[in-house]
């Protein structure tokens, strides 16, 4: 399915695509910056070709150190791109939503790239 999204979206006539991104070990310093990830969302937007409705929202929270660190969530005009990024694990939990097709794969290897990943898991999902 990961390879196959976009066609299984013409075919399906699909509402939208999903891709749920998990990026293990992470750089530390990229997880923990605002800016960092400021930029990070920027550049995707322009590598994927959606347009941001509004600004990043960027917040840091959790009483658990578990879950504790960022939470982000940008609007896009085909829906949204959100992400939490735990500290602890240094693990960033992506996720990309839009009725506009996208290529996940070039999600996948930017994300990887950008907070210098050394093992990702993913999943995409059509929405009908």
């Amino acid at each position: 399915m990961k390879n196959d999204a976009l066609e299984a979206i013409r075919k399906k006539n699909a509402w939208g695509l999903l891709s749920c991104i998990d990026l293990y070990d992470c750089d530390p310093e990229k997880i923990r910056s605002e800016s960092e990830i400021r930029n990070f969302v920027k550049r995707l937007c322009d590598l994927i070709e959606m347009k941001r409705f509004g600004e990043t929202q960027i917040v840091h929270f959790g009483e658990d150190e578990k879950v504790a660190g960022f939470s982000m969530t940008q609007l896009i005009e085909t829906s949204l791109i959100s992400a939490h990024f735990a500290n602890k694990s240094n693990t960033t939990y992506l996720d990309v939503f839009s009725c506009k097709p996208y290529q996940p794969q070039v999600v996948v290897d930017f994300a990887k790239n950008f907070f210098k990943s050394n093992r990702v898991k993913f999943n995409v999902i059509v929405r009908e």
